[in-house]
């Protein structure tokens, strides 16, 4: 991946113990043969480059890496890391990293040819090296990043799931290539990338004539599927519909053109050579207008073709309904259903009957009852007429004489009051206020002033 070398060769952010002396010369030392030496600092310093040389690729959006570069990179007062070998072929082991080739030739061949592996690859330095399936490391040999190329392979198909030709079942590896820009810094990452999505079933690619097809799988579906002539033919539908969109707004802009050319030379004075230009827009909108109509020709072939797939998933639809409707009706019958009826209306009759039946013996006990309530009730009312008084005391007639004896105030009101009226009262509230006016205590000769509340 050149351009990754070119990236990762400027701007390397380094951590803050680089500065560190003591800590670095051991970092840059080389490793001990055997581990069991001193297992602690071999872990320790393997730990440190393989967390180094993860951080500086992902922050670089790079996903391959070689020894030459890295010694470049990790290159410090002068003094190259001696244990980067060691780091890588360790990485190599633990299958963090791959060779180019081998993650290239890794990809299922039982679903995608190996010619598909050649075809994404072949921009890239194509070489199997002698040294492939062996221990040794060579300086230029490009490794893969396997945890890297699979974020990346993620970026990628979420860029084309969110993007406006997310509806397109094919596009171009040039428009792809385009539309990554962003998330794939060159076409290397971008071929790691695909080849990634490959191994994940998620994406084909395929080589038609010159150009190269690249298929991705649309939301629901486990994997992609084969490219097929359908496929083939709308992507050729949207090909000639964007040719012919760029073709028509060029013409556009020619017949505008014109026109400024024309208004141009009239004001010159020159009609003749306005009117060359004139005719030349007409020409040139005529043509204009018999590309627009080719255009809304495919746009209307195009609907066409998308409504018959909306269709298809509707049938479908009503399909795996039926099916399951079918499924669930399996052990059910119309006779069964009115035998079924018919059981619960018995049932019915038999619980109205029983319940009859138990509201006829209550009505009995409770006409019983009832009798001897009335019983009761009458010997409450004998009773209760022997205990009343039979008459009320009657009414004094005459006033009533004023006692002096007792000598208490009581006593004086009493005798000061007048006699109970024997009629209807026929006087008005002011009438009886002064009446009350004229009441005196008989001893003590104190006005008293009183009201009456009728």
């Amino acid at each position: 991946c050149r351009g990754s070398e070119e990236k990762m060769s400027t701007d390397v952010a380094l951590p803050p113990e680089w500065e560190d002396d003591e800590r670095m010369n051991f970092l840059f030392s080389d490793f001990k043969e055997n581990r069991d030496v001193s297992a602690t600092d071999w872990d320790s310093k393997m730990d440190f480059w393989t967390s180094l040389i993860l951080n500086i690729c992902r922050s670089r959006g790079t996903v391959c890496v070689n020894l030459q570069e890295l010694n470049k990179v990790f290159q410090r007062k002068g003094i190259m890391p001696l244990g980067l070998a060691t780091v890588i072929q360790c990485m190599a082991r633990c299958g963090k990293i791959q060779r180019e080739s081998e993650f290239a030739a890794n990809v299922d061949c039982g679903w995608v040819s190996w010619g598909v592996g050649l075809l994404l690859v072949k921009p890239l330095k194509w070489t199997f090296s002698t040294l492939l399936g062996s221990s040794g490391v060579t300086l230029k040999e490009l490794f893969v990043v396997i945890e890297l190329v699979k974020e990346k392979a993620a970026e990628l198909l979420g860029v084309y799931r969110s993007s406006p030709v997310a509806n397109h079942s094919l596009l171009s590896f040039q428009e792809l290539r385009t539309l990554s820009s962003h998330v794939c810094v060159d076409e290397s990452t971008l071929c790691m990338a695909l080849l990634q999505l490959q191994r994940e079933k998620q994406v084909t690619v395929s080589l038609h004539g010159s150009e190269k097809i690249v298929k991705f799988s649309q939301p629901g579906q486990n994997h992609v599927s084969p490219v097929s002539d359908v496929d083939l033919g709308i992507y050729q539908l949207q090909r000639s519909e964007r040719l012919l969109e760029e073709r028509v707004e060029a013409l556009g802009l020619e017949a505008e053109k014109y026109k400024e050319e024309a208004r141009v030379l009239l004001r010159e004075g020159k009609k003749s050579q306005a009117l060359r230009c004139l005719r030349s827009r007409k020409r040139v909108e005529k043509k204009a207008d018999h590309l627009y109509a080719q255009l809304e020709n495919v746009k209307g072939i195009l609907d066409k073709i998308a409504n018959s797939q909306t269709d298809k998933l509707v049938i479908q639809a009503y399909q795996a309904g039926v099916s399951a409707l079918r499924l669930s009706l399996k052990d059910v019958t119309v006779e069964g259903a009115e035998s079924l009826v018919d059981q619960i209306q018995e049932l019915c009759d038999t619980q109205d009957e029983v319940n009859q039946i138990l509201a006829g013996g209550a009505l009995n006990s409770m006409d019983a009852d009832t009798d001897g309530l009335e019983d009761e009730l009458s010997f409450l009312l004998e009773n209760s007429s022997l205990d009343e008084p039979s008459t009320l005391p009657e009414v004094p007639s005459h006033p009533l004489s004023p006692v002096r004896e007792s000598g208490s105030l009581c006593d004086d009101l009493l005798s000061a009051l007048p006699s109970v009226p024997q009629s209807h009262f026929n006087i008005t509230d002011d009438e009886l206020d002064k009446e009350c006016s004229r009441i005196t205590l008989a001893d003590t000769g104190m006005p008293r002033s009183c009201s009456f509340i009728f």
